[in-house]
């Protein structure tokens, strides 16, 4: 069987695209330079009205826009012959047909999001954005990623722990040896020092990110929501001991915090265990207190509410922070249907715990400008509530900086797991994590650098895609 070349028969594509790629970058420095020449011409129309016309600097755009498409539309030839083609298109057309579940999850969403963006807020605003369309787009290219390789077994090509005689740092595209019927016959990233194939291992290190970089962030929210309200709107001594916490918290050193939670004696101990115990019941809380807030004018409906959720939060708790091989055990086996491993609730905490003071001082400061708005002075006036003002008055108008914030801060935490994987914090360093991946391939980089270029782009893609995302909506939500 023979290796698998980049492209295969799309090579035909290889210098259009060459020569549309080398004329985009030419037409863009020009635009540049352009941009500095003062631009002289206008138009004078019969109601006295002056325009300027297109001239040098309008051309320039246009051609460079132009060109930008043309790359754009070779690319989508790649993608779309390759699905047709598989292997026959090389490395990139097997590549493309593997993500053929995502691709069409991805056309259904952005089908739908446009067909009906006037009625779904700021997310269908979204839509109007083009940079919000490209970082939503490879946003979503991970999160489809994650979903059909975790639950339906899909895209990825072998076990991300199997082993192979013989495919020890092969390059991409060589033929699996040995492989039987039921094998995929390639390694399309080659293999790694282990003899475990790249591509596979990529595919399923987006399960770990994707699956916990967002809920670190949301429990980091819930924990700095729930504190930053009240400190911001009573201020006074609860806002200098709240405030002061924060601050501690973030002098000390992030990458000292992980060690140190990491080492077997802190473990052991239960440390990280008890920090779960205290962090995981902030969203307890603000479900409750929201609740609450919102329907203790009604009690029949406040009790129902508050028992459903409560009910259901307080067993997930406890799931979540019992554990039969840990200090703490507060359910029995049958009760608790899942358990976090050790080295996943150690970086979830540490997550967790560095990013909640940040919230908290963003949440605090909005709560401080916003409480002196005249509706809130309304609100008071009709005799609501602190914790309704709060979270149904206050929250709903800081909407707009804590969505953007939270975009950027699934970014940050992405990055940092990629950094706690790279230094084998944490996750087990069997992990097909992006970071472990990448500190495991850097060891032959200069020799063989494809077992960690790939998950370093796939680092990349994602981190840049949520910087995008976070602009487009900081965009819209400037516009409300």
């Amino acid at each position: 069987m023979e290796p698998l070349t980049w492209t295969g028969n799309l090579s035909f594509l290889n210098l259009p695209l060459q020569a549309a790629a080398t004329l985009f970058f030419i037409l863009a420095v020009v635009q540049i330079l352009v941009g500095f020449v003062p631009q002289h011409g206008s138009t004078v129309y019969h109601d006295s009205t002056v325009a300027g016309g297109p001239g040098l600097h309008g051309w320039s755009a246009r051609l460079t826009l132009w060109s930008f498409y043309l790359v754009l539309v070779l690319c989508l030839a790649y993608l779309v012959l390759g699905m047709m083609m598989g292997t026959a298109g090389g490395i990139l057309g097997a590549v493309a047909r593997q993500f053929t579940p995502v691709w069409i999850a991805l056309v259904v969403t952005f089908f739908l999001s446009i067909r009906y963006k006037r009625r779904l807020g700021l997310y269908g605003k979204l839509f109007d954005s083009t940079i919000g369309m490209v970082g939503f787009g490879l946003v979503m290219f991970w999160v489809f990623t994650a979903v059909f390789a975790g639950l339906f077994d899909m895209i990825y090509t072998h076990a991300p722990l199997e082993q192979v005689s013989g495919m020890k740092n092969k390059l991409p595209g060589t033929p699996m040896s040995g492989a039987e019927g039921g094998d995929y016959p390639w390694y399309l990233f080659g293999g790694d020092n282990l003899a475990r194939d790249v591509f596979s291992r990529m595919v399923t290190g987006s399960i770990t990110v994707i699956l916990i970089a967002p809920l670190a962030t949301i429990f980091a929210f819930m924990v700095g929501i729930t504190l930053g309200l009240p400190a911001g709107y009573y201020g006074g001594r609860l806002d200098t001991v709240l405030s002061f916490s924060a601050n501690l918290i973030l002098a000390f050193p992030v990458i000292l915090l992980f060690y140190l939670l990491v080492t077997p004696e802190i473990r052991e101990s239960g440390l990280p265990n008890y920090m779960a115990v205290v962090l995981f019941v902030f969203p307890l809380i603000f479900l409750g207190v929201l609740i609450n807030s919102r329907f203790h004018t009604q009690p029949q409906k406040n009790t129902i509410f508050l028992a459903l959720a409560l009910g259901i939060g307080g067993w997930l708790y406890l799931t979540l922070i019992s554990d039969q091989s840990s200090v703490i055990r507060l359910l029995p086996d049958g009760l608790d249907f899942f358990n976090i491993p050790g080295g996943i609730l150690v970086v979830f905490v540490s997550v967790v715990f560095v990013n909640s003071p940040t919230v908290f001082r963003i949440v605090r400061g909005l709560a401080l400008d916003i409480k002196t708005r005249d509706y809130v002075a309304a609100a008071q006036t009709r005799g609501e509530g602190p914790w309704y003002i709060m979270l149904w008055e206050i929250l709903p108008n800081a909407r707009g900086p804590l969505i953007v914030d939270f975009c950027l801060r699934i970014g940050y935490t992405t990055i940092l797991l990629g950094t706690l994987g790279f230094f084998g914090l944490g996750l087990p360093p069997e992990s097909p994590d992006w970071g472990t991946t990448i500190n495991d391939g850097r060891k032959l980089l200069s020799i063989f650098p494809h077992p960690a270029l790939a998950p370093a782009l796939a680092l990349l893609s994602l981190v840049l895609g949520l910087n995008l995302l976070a602009d487009g909506l900081r965009e819209e939500s400037l516009k409300d």
